[in-house]
């Protein structure tokens, strides 16, 4: 046989073991996998028995705390609910022991004040008896008795205000300087300088007699619309080429003025012309009184101050009190303030400063309520102007205490400047009052647009809103205002109240 046949045929016997070989190495493998499985298996239903086993004794367990919980809890509030019972019932017990209590309290008091009563019926019987025994006595009666004993406090207490004015005295001697200041601003406050009251009216020259006519107008119209947008009184007489503008507000009397002027220069005078007039003098007016106020400050030697005090310090240039110029008068007041505080020691500044701004509230109190000289010291302080110089203007009427020597340098120096002059300046001045009351009552009632007292205050005239009043309201309107009046005001003859309703429909050409 050849050699190559016979490693053939080994090679083929050779891999026919083999394959014998590792099928029975298959086989015993895979039989040692099925049983390593059927191990673990059985080891994994032992654990999972045993957990079931545990989780059904934790379960129990845990029942069992539960139950006894619940038990425990029934307990408690049983115990509770015992405890509140028996809280109730000894509560209701004492209840009824207090009521039993009061009643017998109340019983008591009933007794007591029938006994009271008795006893203040035999108190009053012995009184009457021992003021008539001491009438007996003294000779005197009850009447006589009593004056003698009102003279007698009397007299105690004059003597002891004779000790404390004493007592004043000796204090005063022992301050030294101060009280010798003190003397000194008293006596200061006797001098008096007199000046001249200013009128209310205002006279404007006209180029020719023709021209009253033509301010006039067709049926009065151009009068009633100058009248109603100034609210002054024109009065046209008989006196050659004037007119005459008559009002108590004098800044209304210089719009009145400035207007009618340059209406008469225009030469053109209609109701519409003068509308625009009016308005642009008001404007100027503002510009105006400004620059018053500026100059007031740079003449009184005062810088510094806040816009608005100079804004109101030029207001004060068409204000008058008791007929005099309020401006003028603070510019003099701050002058004398000044040398009153060099001649007694005073800061100058601040006497300066309180004496221009102090009737600053004359500026505003047409609209906030209260007297001036407050007014004045809330809006000094609103400015930053300083503690002393707010108290000087608060205080120079005596609306609260002085709290400095400035505030009385001020006070003496208002008194030295605005010595009023008589009954001539006081008549004036309630005069000026009464107008602007008048106006004050037409204006407190809805509706009501402006108002104007007019011919020295014996008319009032009202101009309402049209949208807001109709004709049957403005009726209704004058007499509550006529009825207010009657009611508030006191005056000489009679006042005529005025309510007009102007509905006008305006549009324009493009």
């Amino acid at each position: 046989m050849p050699e190559s046949v016979l490693v053939l045929i080994v090679a083929v016997v050779a891999a026919a073991v083999g394959a014998v070989l590792g099928y029975a190495a298959r086989r015993l493998l895979a039989a040692s996998r099925v049983k390593h499985a059927e191990s673990y298996a059985e080891r994994i239903i032992a654990e999972a028995r045993a957990k079931q086993k545990e989780i059904v004794l934790e379960g129990k367990d845990s029942v069992l705390q539960q139950q006894r919980a619940s038990e425990e809890e029934a307990r408690e509030k049983r115990a509770d609910l015992q405890r509140q019972e028996r809280l109730l019932l000894d509560r209701s017990e004492s209840l009824d022991r207090k009521l039993e209590a009061l009643e017998r309290r109340e019983a008591a008091a009933e007794e007591r004040l029938s006994e009271l009563e008795a006893e203040r019926g035999e108190i009053a019987d012995l009184r009457r008896q021992q003021l008539a025994a001491l009438e007996r006595v003294s000779g005197l009666s009850v009447v006589e008795a009593r004056e003698s004993m009102i003279q007698q406090i009397v007299d105690e207490a004059e003597a002891e205000a004779q000790h404390r004015v004493r007592e004043i005295e000796r204090r005063a001697v022992e301050e030294g300087d101060e009280k010798a200041r003190r003397v000194l601003t008293t006596i200061m406050q006797r001098i008096a300088a007199d000046h001249t009251s200013e009128a209310t009216v205002t006279v404007v020259s006209l180029p020719s007699e023709e021209m009253k006519g033509r301010i006039i107008g067709r049926e009065g119209r151009n009068i009633r619309a100058l009248e109603q947008a100034t609210g002054v009184d024109l009065i046209i007489d008989d006196t050659p080429e004037a007119v005459v503008l008559s009002g108590f507000d004098p800044v209304r009397r210089e719009v009145a003025r400035m207007a009618l002027t340059k209406l008469i220069s225009d030469g053109r005078i209609h109701p519409g012309r003068i509308e625009e007039t009016v308005a642009k003098c008001r404007a100027e007016i503002e510009v105006v009184m400004r620059q018053a106020g500026e100059q007031a400050a740079y003449d009184a030697g005062v810088p510094g101050l806040h816009p608005e005090l100079i804004k109101l310090l030029g207001r004060l240039k068409y204000r008058t009190s008791y007929g005099q110029n309020v401006l003028n008068h603070s510019i003099e007041t701050a002058h004398l303030s000044s040398m009153l505080a060099a001649e007694i020691g005073a800061n100058i500044n601040e006497a300066k400063k309180g004496g221009l701004l102090h009737d600053i509230g004359k500026a505003v109190d047409h609209d906030v309520e209260g007297p001036h000289a407050l007014i004045g010291g809330d809006i000094a302080q609103r400015y930053g102007v300083s503690a002393v110089v707010c108290n000087a203007i608060a205080a120079h009427h005596q609306e609260v205490e002085q709290g400095s020597i400035e505030a009385t340098v001020v006070q003496i120096a208002d008194a030295i400047s605005a010595s009023r002059p008589g009954a001539r300046g006081e008549s004036l001045d309630n005069y000026v009052k009464r107008l602007d009351d008048l106006q004050q009552i037409a204006e407190s009632f809805p509706g009501v647009e402006r108002s104007f007292a007019i011919q020295a205050g014996r008319e009032i005239r009202i101009l309402v809103r049209p949208e807001e009043i109709d004709d049957i309201a403005s009726s209704r309107l004058a007499r509550d205002v006529v009825k207010k009046i009657e009611e508030q005001l006191q005056y000489p003859g009679q006042i005529k109240v005025t309510v007009i309703r102007e509905t006008r429909a305006v549009d324009y050409a493009r």
